[in-house]
This record gives structure tokens, C-alpha cells and sequence, in this order.
């Protein structure tokens, strides 16, 4: 299996496309799925995982990148864990911190930096590089690497149409 293989290109224009992406994204998600988000400083990581907890119901103004606290936990619909694995040192410090507890969880996870410990992520997850393309324009390549998150590119494809 091919798992570099660019399943779907989003492009976002502005904030109001990335919103309107991350709320679809949203509607897609079920307790237990992960989803990698990876991209430069600045790429638009954070704000993403923003829109995605509003589209869940979690209170906006709350959420905030994780770097100095590593991971944060939002109630909505389904629970969503926030995680920077920017400042970790490798996998084993994800696994120490209750990294594999968040992952068998009934919520979601989004992880930042998740290349980082890629090695103890559940291979069926969700990839997605961001790529800023301009000052506010975004290009999101969404990546499934099993059954579940074939499903969810599915169901971002039929309402990307």
C-alpha cells in the first residue's frame, strides 16, 4: 500500500474557506479517529484544530496551541484532544505523557507535528500537510492511510464537490 499517495487537495482561499473545511472535517470525525497535521511554523495547524472544535461544539475562545502544555482536552460532541508534538523529545515522552491512552480514547486527536512520532501512531489515521500559498491562502493534501480514514476523505470529497 502506497500511504504518500495525496488522496484529496483542499484549497483554501481565506479563513472563511478553512473554516468552512474544518467544520466539513468535523462532520466526518468519530470517537477513535487521529489525524496528523503537519506543515511549517505558521502553516495553519492551530487554526485548523480551531475550527474543527467549533464545528464540535467545543467553547473557540479555549482553544490555543498546546506547545508549553503538550496536550489539551475540549468537550464537545465528541471529545477532542489537541496535541503539539513540537517540543517532544521523541515518541517514548508521547507514550509517558498518556500519549496511547488519548489514542485508544473515545474522542478524536489532532495531533501538530505529528511526524515527529509517527512511529506510534495507529496506521489508520488521518494525514493532512498544510501549505500556506499566499498571506491568508492555504492548501490543504489529505492523505487516508487505512479503511476509517478512507472513509473520511470520502465524506470530505462529497462535500468538497
Amino acid at each position: 500500500m502506497l500511504l504518500n499517495v495525496v488522496d484529496l487537495t483542499f484549497r483554501a482561499a481565506d479563513q472563511s474557506a478553512t473554516a468552512r473545511f474544518g467544520g466539513i472535517l468535523a462532520d466526518a470525525l468519530k470517537p477513535g479517529d487521529v489525524v496528523s497535521l503537519n506543515g511549517p511554523l505558521g502553516a495553519g495547524k492551530t487554526r485548523l484544530v480551531q475550527v474543527v472544535a467549533a464545528a464540535l461544539g467545543c467553547r473557540r475562545q479555549m482553544v490555543n496551541s498546546p506547545t508549553f502544555v503538550l496536550i489539551q482536552e475540549y468537550d464537545g460532541r465528541l471529545p477532542l484532544y489537541h496535541v503539539d508534538a513540537y517540543r517532544l523529545k521523541d515518541s517514548d515522552e508521547f507514550l509517558e505523557i498518556g500519549g496511547e491512552e488519548l489514542l485508544e480514547s473515545d474522542g478524536v486527536c489532532l495531533i501538530e507535528w505529528a511526524d515527529r512520532i509517527a512511529d506510534v501512531l495507529p496506521r489508520d489515521l488521518l494525514r493532512i500537510e498544510i501549505t500556506p500559498t499566499g498571506e491568508t491562502e492555504r492548501e490543504f493534501k489529505i492523505t487516508a492511510a487505512g479503511p476509517r480514514s478512507r472513509t473520511i476523505v470520502e465524506a470530505l470529497k462529497a462535500e468538497h464537490h
